[in-house]
């Protein structure tokens, strides 16, 4: 939680000195003159309720108020339940997420729109739109692997072995530490799906050419197969988010 907290000051921080930076130039580009761009694209990195992402869109106006847009955007996701554990037992032992089944990342591809709700004023200032996007959703799932003690002539004699987990299997006593993160890639499962995704987009500084934007808004993710994340617990079909993000590019017309 802590990690999750110091990176989100952290985008923040660098969008603030973004915009800082832009408030010494000599004067605004474009925004005087009212002068529409119609094309633009940026990419960005965001951090939600259950993990990170990045993104990247691309999109024209239809009208000086609203925008089409399409976007591409991969994000981790990670169970609430998740605790990290080690063995008491082994002082070298490594340490994993008791009861993790599969680690989860969704391939999100969709279009929307962006209704701008107040413009920029002449100065620069702060540009507020309201968005929504939907489209295709693709859930990738890879089982969890991790390094199993098995004991051959006592406690102190033993051998350690990289298995799929189990949780009939295996338990704290005998896990002895998260395994290698590439083993398992060659069974992925796939969970074909779709996303809604909405939001406000809050865009500053005083060059109309170029995008610093903060954003914040909820990501819904339905997939038909179910997903099973943690042991013991429900499959799920539906993952609800919400999220904050950082968004830099550019305006053009050619």
């Amino acid at each position: 939680m802590k990690r999750i907290i110091f990176t989100l000051c952290l985008l923040i921080l660098t969008a603030a000195g973004y915009h800082a930076v832009g408030q010494y130039e000599a004067r605004p580009d474009t925004i005087p003159e009212n002068v529409l761009l119609e094309k633009q694209w940026s990419v960005g990195a965001l951090l939600h309720t259950n993990g990170w992402g990045i993104k990247f869109r691309k999109g024209h106006n239809v009208t000086a108020l609203r925008q089409f847009m399409w976007e591409v955007e991969f994000s981790t996701y990670k169970s609430s339940k998740e605790v990290r554990s080690i063995n008491p037992y082994y002082s070298d032992s490594r340490s994993y997420f008791y009861g993790k089944l599969n680690y989860v990342w969704f391939l999100r591809g969709g279009i929307g729109q962006q209704q701008i709700l107040n413009r920029k004023p002449y100065w620069g200032g702060v540009q507020v739109s309201w968005l929504y996007y939907g489209g295709f959703s693709l859930g990738i799932t890879k089982p969890v692997y991790l390094y199993i003690i098995h004991l051959k002539n006592g406690f102190s004699d033993y051998e350690v072995r990289e298995e799929k987990y189990n949780p009939d299997i295996h338990f704290v006593d005998n896990i002895y530490g998260r395994g290698p993160f590439l083993a398992g890639f060659s069974s992925l499962g796939l969970h074909p799906g779709v996303y809604l995704k909405t939001g406000l987009d809050f865009e500053f500084g005083v060059k109309n050419r170029q995008i610093n934007a903060l954003e914040v808004g909820g990501i819904l993710d339905y997939s038909p197969i179910p997903v099973a994340i943690m042991a013991f617990n429900p499959k799920q079909s539906f993952f609800l988010t919400l999220y904050l993000s950082v968004m830099f590019g550019k305006r053009y017309n050619r």
